[in-house]
């Protein structure tokens, strides 16, 4: 009751003010999904230097740091309340039978570090049920927040793989991968997951989200990955489709798939890649093994620079159909390891094909790509729409991503 009176004496208190103000006609540019005064010049009663907060609207959804935490495990259902605070202290692990179901316009901050992450167990499920207006955010707690500031999103479920159905998440140590192509781990659709890449060590860190074995019947649409300490958005197997995904200042690669991998991609929008805008490839163990990785991938926008291509394709590789592909200053389209004798096989095959490719301003002495065989026809060289019909931030990512 305290809260909603000074809720509303804050109300009222805005309104007056705003009667009092003039606007100028800046618009809000940094697409973080929140107006408020700063960002739309609000003048306030002519008086220098002096701003007014702009009108409450969908998705600023700030929380204090008053709220429920959130740490341990969840077996049972719980749905979380958007005009609650929500401060993950901890590991919060959805168990075999948990259901975590997130509404529009909840935010989750993070304030654990490295010990800080939500992960879905094979049987649990997550439901981050976001709109545009209204997108979930899982973001850091500090007052200056920075990539690697906490780990991140995992989920992990009983779909196919190519390294054994015992395998264990790098980060968390969950089991993962089976035989049930079509398991269900739940929705992820407008979610912006921030700061993320906590490192256990130097050879694992957290990516914005990742996905281990996740099955088909998983929907994931519509989710951002914001200034990652390692890859945005990674695929370890699994056959989970993506859709509407967007990758922005990945300190790795933008998204990155492997481990026999099985699902598409449609509608990819990448930049400021630290590497490669996307890595693809089979088995970092065994470059051959089965089942391969297989995708088809659709309107995919990166904008470099990058380091390692706008697609590495590496150990093993796998079979690629990739149709509208566009790309922005870069220096070099398709990198294949030099070293790497399956990912050249399967190029001479026929199993990489790109078509076409457009290369925007790309950066003196580029190469469409640094693969010496035979075969040089793989890549088809043309005009396409790519993501959001070239380089520029695409429609669908309006008021719900940040940083675009």
């Amino acid at each position: 009751m305290k809260k909603t009176i000074l809720k509303y004496v804050a109300f009222l208190s805005i309104v007056t003010l705003i009667a009092s103000c003039s606007k100028d006609e800046t618009p809000n540019t940094d697409n973080d999904g929140i107006q408020n005064g700063n960002e739309t010049g609000i003048d306030c009663g002519g008086s220098t230097g002096v701003t007014c907060p702009g009108p409450e609207v969908p998705g600023d959804n700030t929380p204090d740091t008053t709220g429920e935490n959130l740490e341990g495990e969840l077996s049972e259902a719980k749905t979380l309340d958007a005009s609650k605070s929500y401060n993950l202290t901890g590991a919060y692990i959805i168990k075999d039978g948990g259901k975590l179901t997130i509404p529009a316009g909840t935010v989750i901050i993070a304030t654990g570090g490295t010990s800080s992450y939500i992960a879905v167990a094979q049987g649990g499920q997550i439901f981050a049920n976001g709109t545009a207006a209204n997108p979930v955010v899982m973001t850091s707690g500090s007052a200056n927040p920075t990539s690697s500031d906490w780990g991140g999103l995992v989920l992990c479920g009983k779909a196919p793989t190519n390294v054994g159905s015992t395998a264990t998440s790098e980060v968390g140590d969950l089991t993962y991968g089976g035989t049930v192509s079509d398991d269900n781990s739940g929705v992820l659709k407008y979610l912006r997951v921030e700061y993320t890449g906590a490192a256990f060590n130097s050879s694992k860190e957290f990516n914005g989200v990742s996905f281990f074995g996740v099955g088909s019947g998983t929907t994931v649409e519509y989710v951002q990955s914001y200034n990652g300490g390692d890859d945005g958005i990674e695929f370890f197997g699994g056959t989970v489709n993506g859709k509407y995904l967007v990758s922005t200042n990945s300190e790795d690669d933008g998204i990155d798939f492997a481990d026999g991998w099985q699902g598409n991609g449609e509608y990819w929008y990448i930049s400021g890649a630290a590497k490669a805008g996307i890595e693809g490839s089979n088995n970092g163990d065994n470059s051959s093994v089965t089942p391969l990785t297989t995708t088809t991938l659709s309107n995919i926008t990166v904008v470099g620079p990058v380091t390692e291509g706008a697609l590495y394709f590496k150990e093993g590789g796998g079979k690629f159909t990739i149709n509208n592909f566009y790309t922005k200053g870069i220096n070099l389209g398709v990198k294949v390891k030099d070293t790497d004798t399956d990912a050249a096989n399967r190029i001479e095959a026929g199993d990489l094909v790109i078509n076409p490719m457009q290369f925007d301003t790309p950066v003196d002495g580029y190469k469409t790509s640094d693969y010496t065989g035979a075969t040089q026809n793989f890549i088809t060289v043309g005009e396409n729409t790519g993501a959001g019909n070239g380089a520029a931030a695409p429609a669908w990512t309006a008021g719900w991503t940040k940083g675009l």
